[in-house]
């Protein structure tokens, strides 16, 4: 019976699971809907100036793809998923498509389109930028291969293929048009095509593929990098409107034109397009997000509404921090729990309902947390030693855990000379891997993984295995004496190995494995996109031997044991990692809001052994540690009352 209830427990968790990771494809495919809306949106508002002029339409057939597209977006927003301000949305398309109907000026029509795309991201939120910069001689080659046959080698829309066509490549030289562009735009047109054009769809092209494709021909219509890197590298102020790769494919250049002036913008605008690289650090964006969420937190708290100054100071955490914690984690682990923990705080103070000033006073101490935070993550920052320890110590640490609990899995079957059990925890563990691998490819190529999901996962999956341990670690125990072991052999050991239970090994094996991969999977993923690939790689080598040479040592020491004392040792290893488990799942479900956060003084952050200064994580541990101390006290009881009747 408790073998089954833990296979039960064991499916309920992989469906919990299964929801977590599927969840974001229906948003995919909600975003695909969004981006074609805003790819229709940028497109009147670029296109409309060419058919109509002065009230009355120059171009007919120019003018009726305008209404038609016009009711496209309308359409396109109303089956949208139901939202509170997707009703505003659709009152925005209607005026947008009454300007076009009117013939109004062009200036209104890409006023009111251009701030119907802002309201529809705002609303609907889909990834505007590359998880890394653009590599434009990559851009160049796939120009040359792809696009110069129309658009002419020159981007001047006069190449071999071009004669005849209805309507015409367009030209990329054309600053007036690319300045209304952002790369954002490029890329959809490249990723969907151009309907009613010879432009057609360049999505089977990777996505980095396509984002460098976008960063070069978004380049030719500007010149004089030479300039704009002068004014990049000497301006403070400029490079704050560019606090990461998102800012800079969304910005359009007439946008920035209208801020610094239009000829500064366009020499700007001509050097990060040729060397985007620059704006590889992914931290200030998601750092400028956890600000403004804080700040609105803190506006919406001071107005009465608690409810909400909750749910943005939990966005501010989940989406704004978490995406940097991986990297910053690697680069400054003290510095990462001192803003974890100042988070914490201050959502526990709205549920507390502390004083508006006091809440303001821990937005300022965060603030000054997250001005540390952008030192440590600028690009500046990083060098070859750090990569490569934070590459090291991220897969020593989170695979250590996993490591310790398999081996000890294999130890154990081979003491009970079952074997024919072994494939089932080895293909647990290699499943876990596999499906590590295949959650990377997905978080790379089609979807992010949220704050959330990521805290779900890490949460749900350590307090599973925590409940495991327990009840394996006071099993264990009660089999460290000689004679237990014995009577255990003769009496149950065929029942407790049957098929049953080597799939339960299996799971164990792909839960406490998965978990770690998981958790590894995002941190080197936040690695890579700052580069020095061969010095990821070579962390990663390191560390991989170590924990091989660590696996071969626990294996060789434990068959030399005698089966008690490896019992015994086993059972207090076991313990001890359910300990740690158990404060780890119950911080992160509280870092996604699950449980509440309250703050214990002079208790330190040892995240390595679970510790955390926190209540719900140190009573969850406590209370494992008491199941744990009755079981095996019940154990030495039963022991002694045996040993008794024996003699």
């Amino acid at each position: 019976m408790v073998l089954l209830f833990r296979l039960r427990l064991f499916t309920l968790l992989l469906v919990a699971l299964g929801g977590i990771m599927l969840s974001p494809v229906a948003a995919r495919a909600q975003g695909g809907e969004v981006q074609t809306v805003w790819r229709l949106l940028d497109y009147v508002a670029v296109d409309y100036a060419g058919a109509v002029s002065g009230g009355r339409v120059t171009s007919t057939t120019e003018y009726a793809e305008m209404t038609e597209f016009s009711a496209t977006i309308r359409t396109g927003i109303a089956a949208l998923p139901s939202k509170p301000g997707r009703a505003r949305l659709i009152g925005e398309a209607q005026g947008l498509e009454a300007a076009i109907a009117s013939k109004a000026a062009p200036e209104v029509v890409a006023q009111k389109a251009r701030a119907l795309a802002s309201d529809l991201l705002a609303a609907y939120p889909v990834p505007l930028a590359p998880a890394k910069a653009p590599d434009p001689a990559r851009g160049r080659a796939l120009y040359a291969e792809n696009c110069a046959s129309c658009h002419g080698a020159k981007g001047d829309g006069r190449g071999p293929q071009a004669v005849g066509m209805d309507p015409p490549p367009i030209a990329f030289t054309d600053a007036e048009r690319g300045r209304k562009r952002s790369l954002f735009a490029l890329y959809q047109v490249i990723d969907q095509g151009l309907d009613g054009t010879a432009m057609q769809s360049f999505a089977h092209l990777p996505s980095e593929d396509r984002w460098a494709l976008a960063a070069y021909v978004g380049g030719f219509a500007f010149k004089d990098a030479a300039a704009g890197e002068r004014m990049w590298k000497s301006n403070a102020a400029l490079r704050q409107r560019f606090p990461d790769l998102q800012a800079f494919t969304s910005m359009t250049p007439e946008e920035l034109g209208r801020a610094i002036g239009q000829n500064k913008a366009d020499a700007v605008i001509a050097y990060l397009r040729a060397k985007p690289q620059e704006l590889s650090a992914p931290t200030p964006a998601s750092l400028a997000v956890a600000r403004e969420r804080l700040a609105q937190s803190l506006a919406a708290y001071r107005a009465g509404d608690r409810r909400n100054a909750e749910r943005l100071a939990l966005s501010a955490y989940l989406d704004g921090f978490e995406p940097v914690e991986p990297i910053l984690t690697a680069r400054d682990a003290t510095l990462m729990a001192r803003i974890e923990g100042a988070m914490g705080e201050f959502r526990t103070a709205i549920g507390r309902g502390e004083p508006a000033e006091v809440l303001a006073d821990k937005a300022a101490v965060i603030d000054g947390l997250f001005a540390d935070a952008e030192t440590v993550l600028s690009p500046d920052a990083a060098s070859d030693v750090s990569t490569f320890i934070g590459a090291l110590t991220i897969l020593l640490r989170e695979g250590l855990e996993a490591l310790l609990i398999v081996v000890a899995m294999i130890a154990f079957l081979r003491k009970a000379d079952r074997p024919e059990v072994l494939p089932f925890v080895h293909g647990g563990w290699i499943a876990a891997l596999v499906a590590g691998g295949a959650t990377w490819a997905v978080a790379t190529y089609a979807i992010s993984i949220s704050g959330a999901s990521r805290e779900l996962t890490e949460g749900f999956g350590s307090l599973f295995a925590a409940v495991v341990l327990v009840s394996v670690g006071i099993w264990m125990h009660g089999k460290s004496h000689a004679e237990s072991w014995q009577r255990y052999i003769r009496e149950a050991l065929g029942k407790a190995l049957s098929r049953r239970s080597a799939w339960f090994l299996f799971g164990l094996a792909f839960l406490v494995v998965y978990r770690e991969a998981f958790e590894t999977i995002l941190f080197f993923a936040a690695l890579a996109a700052q580069g020095r690939g061969s010095v990821i790689a070579a962390g990663a080598a390191t560390a991989v031997a170590v924990l091989a040479v660590v696996a071969w040592a626990m294996l060789r020491y434990s068959r030399s044991l005698p089966i008690g004392k490896f019992f015994g040792y086993s059972s207090v290893l076991i313990a001890i990692l359910a300990v740690v488990l158990a404060g780890k799942g119950t911080a992160a479900l509280q870092e996604a809001g699950l449980i509440d956060i309250t703050p214990v003084a002079h208790v330190p952050r040892l995240s390595m052994l679970g510790i955390f200064p926190s209540l719900q994580p140190l009573l969850l541990q406590l209370l494992a540690l008491a199941i744990l101390c009755v079981g095996f006290w019940y154990n030495g009881r039963r022991h002694a009352a045996g040993t008794a009747a024996a003699e």
